[in-house]
């Protein structure tokens, strides 16, 4: 059962302000995904791209965490909040998660395209940000299942399958790609736990810093010996590019995490998913304008289908009215 801390509880974000910053937070995802896409590409080896990725993460962010007052703290609170259970103890392996997101996009996009793994992924992260916020896992407790919350995750997912559709392919084997979807569904909809297990984390280390650095050392750990395996079985890719900002999307995966597991307490998490969803897509779009990717399609649907994840989003987070809300579980609704 997980304790109540000892320290003073910090104020929660007001909707004006929390969503904002879920949504410039989504921004970065995109722009990680493109650099840790050419890193892939430039080693030709995407799991030592995800290596490199996590590891500059936990280089920075370690720097951080015993450079700063707050991180130094923080990481005093760790081992003591895990030998009392303040939590329970796998949620230190909430990084996993991020490395098996890592290796759905190393599998599987080059498979099913940017466009399919994008929606199956977001598909899972809606669907599971309703069902974790029912559970109460992340910190701020149980958020009843309304119909306006119901209504504005299946908008989300209409959206973004309408804001992608014109990168879908006429003749694609339909058949082919159902087992392959289910590896970013999968990782999509364990997104939502981690976000609520650091979440939790946070509020008893006291800050998201000490959160991002123990997520850091469990992917890199897991990544770090999944390349270990494919270079006995396969060989090393190409050697590493000496191009700086190739080693940008770990630190962006630092401030995706900490921002991520800091909003989650007082957003929930289905509120600051769907946020990030919004920066993601509004992201690509912005990027497929300006640097355009091979394959970049920028059409009328992918523009309108932008607007309407952000109608989506008003749909789910706007205080309407008790009468047009439908109350379950005895929860009283949030948004």
């Amino acid at each position: 059962m997980v304790t109540v801390p000892q320290s003073p509880p910090r104020p929660a974000l007001p909707l004006v302000i929390g969503l904002p910053i879920a949504v410039a937070t989504g921004l970065v995802i995109p722009l990680q995904g493109r650099i840790n896409g050419a890193l892939g590409a430039k080693l030709d080896d995407g799991i030592a791209a995800a290596v490199v990725s996590f590891t500059t993460g936990l280089l920075l962010i370690s720097a951080i965490s015993f450079a700063t007052p707050r991180g130094r703290a923080g990481l005093r609170r760790i081992i003591p909040a895990v030998r009392n259970r303040s939590f329970p103890r796998f949620y230190v392996m909430a990084g996993a998660i991020g490395a098996l997101f890592v290796f759905a996009q190393s599998f599987t996009v080059a498979l099913l395209g940017v466009a399919l793994f994008t929606v199956a992924a977001v598909t899972g992260q809606t669907l599971s940000g309703l069902l974790v916020d029912r559970m109460g896992i992340g910190p701020g407790g149980k958020r009843a299942i309304t119909g306006v919350r119901v209504l504005g995750s299946v908008l989300t997912v209409a959206a973004v399958a309408w804001a992608v559709s014109p990168r879908f392919g006429g003749d694609a084997d339909i058949a082919s790609l159902v087992l392959p979807v289910l590896l970013p569904l999968a990782a999509g909809f364990f997104m939502s736990f981690q976000q609520a297990m650091n979440g939790t984390a946070t509020v008893h280390y006291g800050t998201p810093i000490a959160a991002t650095l123990v997520n850091f050392i469990a992917g890199s750990a897991i990544l770090w010996i999944a390349w270990m395996i494919k270079l006995a079985v396969a060989g090393p890719g190409n050697p590493l590019p000496g191009e700086w900002w190739y080693y940008l999307g770990g630190p962006m995966g630092c401030l995706f995490i900490g921002l991520a597991a800091l909003l989650v307490r007082s957003l929930g998490v289905l509120i600051t998913g769907l946020g990030m969803i919004v920066g993601q897509l509004v992201g690509s779009l912005v990027l497929d304008v300006v640097i355009p990717s091979p394959g970049a399609v920028v059409a009328l649907p992918t523009v309108l289908g932008t607007v309407l994840t952000l109608a989506a989003i008003v749909v789910a987070t706007l205080p309407w009215p008790k009468s047009l809300r439908t109350e379950r579980c005895g929860q009283r609704p949030v948004g």
